[in-house]
């Protein structure tokens, strides 16, 4: 008989070592290790928790058959859009994000949507009662759909293999535990298992498959790192709880483009795609109001305008204050030293506040202009000219740089009636210009605050 293998593994990063350590050398936490059972005594080798599946064989490139790719719709113009065009069939998609923000909910409501596709909701964490006052909350009703609540591996592939469902949901992959391995659910080698059993199968039988993933307290998928390696799409929720508002937004996606959102509202009726989500980040206010700009941004091929808000006042401290609402801090902090250095405001002596509206995080290099046209209309407290807005990147000696995909925004800030906009002076000659729209381009920050000012 041999001996029982045991190895630690880290609880954040997946990080393996042969003996505990207090500090993980791969990601810096402290105390997150755990001693895993990763291999039993010999005995009856079990072949794999899914049983067997199809085999396939060796093909020649030239004998490779490459057929249309055929996308599901989910019934959801939101889902649809982030996924790229559609749900494809075999693909594994992983749905992160914090507790209470909508993922169950949003599952939900993929599995009862009216898409003529047969489902099944396997619920590790809920049982089928609590499950059906939720769907009776959202006010969906699909014969289509079967609830299943279940955590062993073994029980949930059998089920799926008798059913053969179009689309599987998993709520949660950190429930789910295999009879292969000892450790408990939720641990590192269960997590690893378990995904790459569902990906075997989806891949071999063409089940889409989603499962929900938990995060860690830094917003991270909780579990292995390999667990995003794994699956084909990787699917993000975001959001503030104290805000109707949340974004899917795409990590990784095997399928289309990465980092391409999708806008819900949440209601007492559940979540409701946003079709125009400009006009939920911008404010119609009765008088002109200094430090606030707006900015033209980008996620994957959806443009939108967003308000950006600015407060400079005075350090009453030794030093200054920098907080950033949805913003990376760093960037900040390196556009207000551009500033400094290139314009001349004297922001060492000034605290600053920054704000994105509707709780939005926003990675855009895009929208350094905007934020800039913040910061220099609240410290000068002038408010913006009206109907102006702003999209363009900033680089350290101040030359003001095209943002990516400028025309769609543009065109974006034509549609929504704004009569000026600021873009780098570097575009290319050739850019579309829409009617009623003047473009106004700068080469260099000094000349944002007469662009932004003149009437």
């Amino acid at each position: 008989m041999a001996k029982v293998k045991k190895a630690y593994f880290c609880k954040n990063c997946g990080h393996e070592a042969p003996k505990w350590l207090g500090k993980c050398p791969a990601c810096g936490e402290w105390n997150t290790f755990a001693e895993e059972i990763i291999a039993r005594e010999s005995g009856p080798a079990v072949a794999s928790a899914a049983g067997p599946l199809p085999t396939a064989k060796p093909q020649r490139v030239s004998e490779i058959r490459q057929n249309d790719l055929r996308r599901i719709d989910l019934g959801n113009p939101e889902i649809n859009r982030v996924l790229g065009g559609g749900l494809v069939p075999g693909s594994l998609v992983l749905l992160g994000g914090e507790p209470g923000i909508g993922k169950s909910t949003l599952s939900l409501q993929i599995a009862l949507a009216p898409n003529g596709l047969k489902t099944l909701y396997v619920s590790g964490e809920e049982s089928a009662e609590q499950i059906k006052m939720r769907a009776s909350r959202l006010g969906i009703h699909n014969e289509e759909c079967m609830i299943y609540a279940e955590t062993l591996l073994e029980n949930i592939v059998a089920q799926i293999a008798e059913q053969k469902p179009d689309v599987v949901v998993v709520d949660s992959i950190q429930t789910i535990y295999t009879d292969l391995l000892d450790s408990s659910a939720g641990s590192v080698s269960q997590i690893r298992e378990c995904a790459a059993t569902l990906l075997k199968y989806a891949k071999s039988t063409a089940t889409s498959i989603f499962i929900i993933g938990h995060i860690t307290k830094d917003g991270a998928i909780a579990g292995p790192k390999i667990l995003e390696h794994i699956v084909d799409v990787v699917l993000q929720f975001e959001g503030d709880s104290n805000n109707v508002y949340r974004i899917l937004r795409g990590i990784k996606n095997r399928f289309g483009a990465t980092y391409e959102i999708g806008v819900f509202e949440m209601l007492d009726s559940g979540l409701r795609g946003v079709d125009n989500p400009s006009e939920i980040l911008l404010t119609h206010y009765e008088e002109a109001l200094s430090g606030i700009a707006v900015g033209a941004s980008a996620d994957g091929v959806r443009p939108y305008l967003i308000e950006v808000q600015a407060l400079v006042s005075g350090a009453a401290y030794g030093t200054p204050q920098r907080t950033a609402t949805g913003f990376d801090a760093r960037r900040m902090s390196m556009l207000l030293a551009v500033v400094e250095k290139r314009i001349g405001l004297k922001m060492f002596q000034k605290d600053v506040f920054l704000n994105f509206a509707g709780g939005f995080k926003v990675a855009d290099p895009g929208l350094d202009l905007a934020v800039v046209a913040a910061v220099v209309s609240s410290y000068y407290d002038r408010p913006v000219g009206p109907g102006i807005c702003c999209a363009g990147e900033i680089g350290l000696s101040g030359e003001v740089r095209p943002a990516p995909r400028t025309e769609q925004r543009i065109g974006e800030a034509a549609r929504l009636g704004f009569r000026r906009i600021i873009v780098s002076g570097y575009l290319a000659p050739g850019i579309k210009r829409p009617k009623g729209i003047e473009v106004v381009p700068i080469s260099h920050i000094g000349e944002l605050p007469r662009a932004l000012f003149m009437e």
